[in-house]
């Protein structure tokens, strides 16, 4: 932490309470930690929107890239030619032929 041992905060502490006295030190100390976590949660907001911008600008560099290797490639669009047909798929519709009545012609 810093460099500074255990020894050197409590000579700091004690030098602080001799100077700002004991009245006010309590105070003083809860101004510190709420500046230390306001300053937290700003640090914390900026690392946020640095990180959302970059993403932003990396989505929006990768989009370039393929709408121009698309086009230099001359894409063509695929028609939708529904699911494919599984294993199970074409087991049930052959069952589902098998269960059908038969009907006989008559001449």
């Amino acid at each position: 932490m810093l460099g500074i041992g255990m020894q050197e905060i409590i000579i700091i502490l004690v030098v602080a309470l001799i100077v700002i006295g004991p009245k006010k030190l309590p105070d003083l100390a809860k101004a510190l930690g709420r500046a230390l976590g306001e300053f937290r949660r700003a640090a914390d907001d900026l690392k946020e929107n640095l990180d959302i911008n970059g993403v932003r600008a990396e989505k929006e560099k990768l989009m370039r890239e393929f709408s121009k290797e698309n086009l230099s490639k001359g894409f063509k669009a695929t028609e939708d030619k529904g699911p494919a047909k599984t294993e199970k798929t074409v087991k049930t519709e052959e069952s589902a032929k098998a269960e059908e009545p038969k009907e006989e012609k008559k001449e």
